[in-house]
């Protein structure tokens, strides 16, 4: 078994600052990846304002739109307003067994959730468990979420089944990392080099925002797709994990 992951807020589809739509170029990029699970973070299930404003904005949701009948696709809305919503998605080669999105809201000004779906993965016994986050600004909110992550999975997940959390976790500070291996059995896929992947902001990365943890799957290679074309699309870098059974 071998698995290419990406992970990639993507910024509604549009570049840093919103400067453009950049939906069309993110799915060609993707595409061009070929992998088999894409974790998104921010994507834009309706709105309304912008289909006005854009001749080229996609008559589908963002992720059925990015998926473009490659890949299944599940997705969770987050934050709800008058003229549409946006949250987090997960895209997979292989079948989707099921998906749930928990809602993590500590703030209320501040709409969080995480979506949970399960994956049947040829090659490994049991269905893989993607969590797709996108974690809070503010670090007591991010360690309710996690805390409420962790109840979760512990709950109903077991623990020798294969499991990946990734996504924008905003934890410059690192914390996330002990406490997720203490829990739930998990490591950062670039624990490797020392600390989690640069990745924020795209054009020049210095922050350590977005996340891959894993248990029961073994990391091959991983890496930061940094400079052109892909600092122009989000403002966000995607990171890229090869995987395979350990």
């Amino acid at each position: 078994m071998n698995l290419r992951l990406v992970t990639w807020n993507i910024h509604k589809g549009f570049s840093s600052f919103n400067r453009r739509l950049t939906v069309h170029e993110l799915r060609d990029s993707l595409h061009g990846l070929g992998p088999d699970l894409v974790f998104l973070q921010e994507v834009q299930g309706l709105h309304l304002g912008h289909g006005a404003r854009h001749a080229d904005w996609p008559a589908q949701p963002q992720h059925e739109f990015l998926a473009g009948g490659l890949w299944q696709s599940a997705y969770g809305h987050n934050v709800v307003y008058d003229h549409g919503h946006h949250g987090n998605a997960i895209l997979s080669r292989h079948a989707i067994l099921h998906s749930h999105n928990q809602d993590v809201t500590h703030l209320h000004f501040e709409r969080r959730g995480l979506l949970h779906g399960t994956v049947e993965v040829p090659g490994l016994e049991q269905p893989l468990h993607c969590v797709c986050a996108h974690l809070s600004l503010f670090a007591g909110s991010r360690r309710f979420q996690l805390d409420a992550l962790s109840q979760r999975l512990e709950r109903l997940v077991p623990k020798d089944a294969p499991l990946i959390v990734a996504g924008d976790f905003n934890d410059w500070r690192n914390q996330a990392d002990e406490l997720l291996a203490r829990r739930l059995g998990l490591a950062e896929a670039f624990s490797d080099t020392g600390k989690p992947a640069r990745s924020f902001p795209a054009v020049l990365p210095l922050m350590r925002l977005d996340r891959v943890y894993l248990r029961g799957v073994r990391v091959r290679s991983c890496e930061v797709l940094k400079g052109a074309p892909w600092s122009r699309i989000s403002d966000h870098a995607p990171l890229v994990v090869e995987l395979t059974a350990p």
